[in-house]
């Protein structure tokens, strides 16, 4: 048995840009009516949902009869978390709110076994088959997707830097605490939000560094994946359920 390969970080570093959702609802019943739906990655997220370690094993398990790569988001930058994560079988993880290259680093250092990393050590888990695969210490560091979140204004001033790290295959724009961060709380698709997230985003294209983002306007997720963002998320599932519900009771109520 053979650990497979990732086909979301595969295709990143080949230029070929990867459609992406939110999970958000915690449900691997909500997870599956999605994971048809032809997108090539869904981000389980930690950070801002109820899920966690049970309900993101149960998702990638759903996940694992589908051709789509899951993602996780761990609350935060915990190699305590990050090991157990990688554990179940998480095949890349987006780090929050990483400020700095030294920061950075650390997110890599928790995916990394010794000598590379601090990554604890368990024979017999999910990610390696069950102690199946027989490549598995061999190869899981290239096949980790390791993506950093820059959320500040102070971390877009050294997301070149941050995203030039060994071992980070990517950095990701999140509009929202960016807006926040510019006194813009709520308003992510405000132009002033933008201009201060492309300047950032085009260094790190014309260094060959991937980029992601998320936003909720299909449009304009198009128009990003153009400008060569690799990795856009349009939406989430919870939202989708939202607003879904909220046009259907308007239309009834006529």
């Amino acid at each position: 048995m053979k650990l497979p390969s990732n086909r979301f970080l595969a295709s990143i570093r080949s230029g070929q840009p990867q459609i992406g959702l939110w999970l958000s609802l915690a449900s691997g019943y909500a997870t599956e009516a999605v994971a048809g739906a032809g997108f090539d990655w869904l981000l389980i997220d930690t950070e801002h949902s109820p899920n966690d370690l049970s309900s993101v094993l149960t998702q990638l398990q759903v996940l694992a009869a589908h051709p789509v790569t899951p993602i996780v988001r761990p609350d935060w930058n915990d190699p305590v978390l990050v090991k157990r994560l990688l554990d179940i079988g998480a095949p890349g993880l987006l780090f929050p709110m990483v400020q700095s290259p030294e920061e950075a680093a650390r997110a890599v250092a928790a995916t990394r076994y010794p000598p590379h990393g601090i990554r604890g050590v368990s024979g017999c888990t999910r990610a390696n088959g069950f102690a199946r695969m027989s490549d598995y210490f061999s190869r899981i560091e290239e096949e980790t997707a390791v993506l950093v979140q820059v959320e500040t204004r102070a971390a877009i001033a050294q997301a070149l830097e941050t995203g030039r790290v060994e071992g980070v295959d990517g950095v990701f724009f999140g509009p929202a605490d960016i807006a926040a961060d510019i006194g813009l709380l709520g308003k992510p698709s405000d132009p002033a939000v933008w201009d201060v997230i492309r300047p950032a985003a085009r260094k790190l294209i014309e260094a060959g560094i991937p980029v992601g983002t998320l936003v909720f306007d299909p449009a304009f997720a198009r128009s990003l994946v153009a400008e060569g963002f690799s990795f856009v998320a349009c939406g989430s599932d919870a939202v989708l359920l939202a607003r879904g519900a909220d046009s259907l009771s308007r239309t009834m109520r006529g």
